[in-house]
């Protein structure tokens, strides 16, 4: 394998910042991972990436080769037309950056799109960069479409090999096959060469999947924070007002639906509650009923969805 080295380089600035942080940092630094790109249901990691980025002071440590690693012509970067001319261009950027928490502390936050090539050397890149800044604990995060309703606590699927940093929660899978993702192979293959990883996965309504849901990415973050002990209140509360919001124009759409919509919501509610109770956080796997598909819902639901894409916080 060509050297993974040749994939990003260092900023000399912020990888000294990052010196200066190990220095204090004896024990390591954890590293928050996502990428855009694959499943991320509700737009979790989404959501949470843009809250670090947005309200906490940070610098980029390392860039990644996106011109290697992004293909163009299956998600078309956005140039900016002004009268007669090019006057912009949304360069894609994989950036690895240090971030302060509310107390000062410093961590990793890698972002960007997620590579559509050369995934074996992006992850061995990963890999290199968790041993050069000594990364103790290295956290994925995203969201999955689940058969659950809004009205009860949102459940998360914790994953890797540091699963009781989430104590009280249980994967639903016994065993699966499903597509694959840089997101996940970079856990798994730094679960091989001996690093401690958490995923954690917050399950999100399937009819409002295509949306974003800040009630997931508030019970993500919980977690993440409980497991790491970072101190994030501020995205918290920023999620928690927007989790309101939301809960409150979902509870309207539904009492402007038909009875079909309303049939749904109180199906799963039944289901949720005869598998785990109505106060359980843990995980589900239902039992086949007999309710509407994901399309059938995202029909009842397109107005909703319209309507909250340019609210989104």
């Amino acid at each position: 394998m060509v050297d993974p080295q040749d994939l990003y380089a260092w900023e000399p600035k912020g990888l000294a910042v990052a010196d200066m942080a190990l220095a204090q940092e004896s024990a390591g630094l954890i590293m928050l991972y996502h990428f855009d790109g694959y499943i991320d249901a509700g737009e979790v990691g989404e959501q949470i990436v843009g809250q670090l980025l947005d309200s906490l002071p940070h610098q980029v440590v390392a860039r990644f080769d996106h011109d290697r690693l992004v293909d163009y012509r299956a998600r078309r970067p956005l140039l900016h037309f002004r009268r007669d001319r090019w006057v912009g261009y949304d360069t894609p950027s994989i950036e690895l950056r240090i971030v302060q928490d509310a107390t000062g502390a410093p961590f990793l936050l890698l972002s960007g799109p997620e590579p559509d090539v050369e995934w074996e050397r992006f992850a061995a890149a990963v890999r290199q960069i968790t041993q050069r800044l000594r990364v103790r604990l290295a956290v994925n995060v995203h969201g999955i479409p689940m058969g659950v309703p809004h009205t009860r606590p949102v459940g998360l699927t914790p994953h890797g090999n540091r699963t009781d940093l989430v104590p009280g929660h249980r994967s639903p899978f016994d065993e699966a096959q499903v597509p694959g993702s840089a997101e996940a192979l970079i856990e798994y293959r730094l679960m091989e060469a001996g690093q401690d990883v958490l995923g954690v996965a917050a399950h999100v309504p399937h009819y409002v999947a295509r949306s974003a849901y800040p009630d997931a990415a508030l019970t993500a973050v919980e977690a993440i924070t409980g497991a790491t002990g970072l101190v994030l209140p501020g995205i918290a509360h920023t999620l928690r007002s927007a989790a309101q919001r939301t809960q409150t124009e979902i509870e309207r759409q539904i009492r402007d639906g038909d009875e079909e919509l309303i049939a749904l919501v109180k199906g799963l509610e039944h289901q949720y509650d005869a598998l785990a109770g109505a106060d359980t956080r843990g995980s589900l796997v239902a039992e086949p009923v007999d309710l509407p598909s994901a399309d059938e819902l995202g029909r009842q639901f397109e107005r909703f969805l319209a309507e909250r894409e340019g609210d989104t916080p």
